[in-house]
């Protein structure tokens, strides 16, 4: 085959044609002197870059920089959603709801020492066939009275930063595991107020927070869901609180002797111990929802800061 530079013997490796019929097909042909084009089929190609690493199995969450966090909170501001979905510390929330639940605690215990001594006096009366020191009774009766109005008003100023913290909370588990929030945020809050659903519906949320807050296992990177009996315990407690109370009301607005009014005031001091247990998880809960959670943010910023 002849060389397409010099007229010499190519080296075969392409049949050529006539001048100017397919001089482009034998462009390729030059003998070894004149320097062989490389063929087609050798021609170098551009590198293949590796596709990224799956996440590893078990691992459903994933790592926002500053500027994936800036893009999704506009694009959720357009999309009529709330943007506000940059995590924020929630300690100092914790710390005022840990505290006023202490104040709670210890507003039920004055109602349980108010009535049981109102709840002795109205026993004694009862029983008795004369009436004794209708004093002591009325003492007894507008000591319970403040005592209610103690429990009100501690439960009220316990209700505000907790019902901000488990709002708070629950946008942080947003950033955390979007997918795995089965509720609105909004719902952290109204849910509470709505009948019927106010039984299950902060329950739901308390537990896709949970699951969304579980720090990294051992490895770093797998998280395994972590037991939620505390979580079980308090919600159960809180269900208790509520029945318990509704029946010790129902009992003392139908009471109409002394007797059923003691009986009625003892209902209600079953209805304030179990407040105390659950008060108690209440803040075991807050305080283990709030360190998982900066637990687990402390270990994204970390991955963030490390070098790709």
């Amino acid at each position: 085959m002849a060389c397409t530079e010099c007229g010499g013997e190519g080296d075969g490796k392409t049949g050529g044609k006539a001048d100017g019929e397919g001089r482009g097909e034998a462009a390729g042909n030059r003998c070894p002197a004149c320097g062989d084009t490389v063929p087609p089929s050798a021609a170098p190609t551009a590198p293949t870059v590796p596709a990224a690493p799956a996440a590893p199995a078990g691992q459903p969450w994933w790592v926002l920089t500053d500027e994936e966090l800036r893009v999704v909170e506009r694009t959720r501001r357009k999309q009529g959603e709330s943007p506000y979905l940059r995590w924020q510390s929630t300690r100092t929330l914790a710390t005022v709801t840990v505290a006023l639940l202490g104040a709670v605690v210890a507003s039920d215990l004055f109602a349980i020492l108010a009535g049981s001594r109102l709840a002795g006096l109205l026993k004694e009366e009862s029983r008795s066939s004369w009436y004794g020191s209708t004093e002591a009774l009325e003492s007894a009766e507008s000591l319970y009275f403040a005592a209610g109005v103690v429990q009100f008003a501690a439960l009220v100023a316990a209700g505000i930063p907790f019902l901000m913290w488990f709002h708070r909370s629950r946008l942080n588990a947003e950033t955390f595991d979007a997918a795995s929030q089965r509720m609105r945020p909004g719902w952290a809050i109204g849910g509470w107020f709505v009948p019927v659903v106010n039984l299950w519906f902060p329950k739901k949320i308390a537990n896709d927070i949970w699951d969304a807050s579980t720090p990294p296992g051992p490895d770093g990177t797998v998280r395994e869901r972590l037991p939620g009996g505390l979580l079980n315990c308090w919600w159960l407690l809180w269900l208790l609180t509520w029945a318990s109370n509704r029946f010790a009301s129902r009992r003392y607005q139908d009471a109409q002797t002394l007797e059923e009014l003691g009986s009625a005031v003892s209902s209600y001091l079953f209805a304030d111990g179990v407040d105390i247990l659950a008060a108690v998880l209440a803040i075991l809960v807050v305080r283990r929802i709030t360190a998982m959670q900066h637990t687990l943010q402390e270990h994204r910023a970390a991955l963030a800061a490390t070098p790709v």
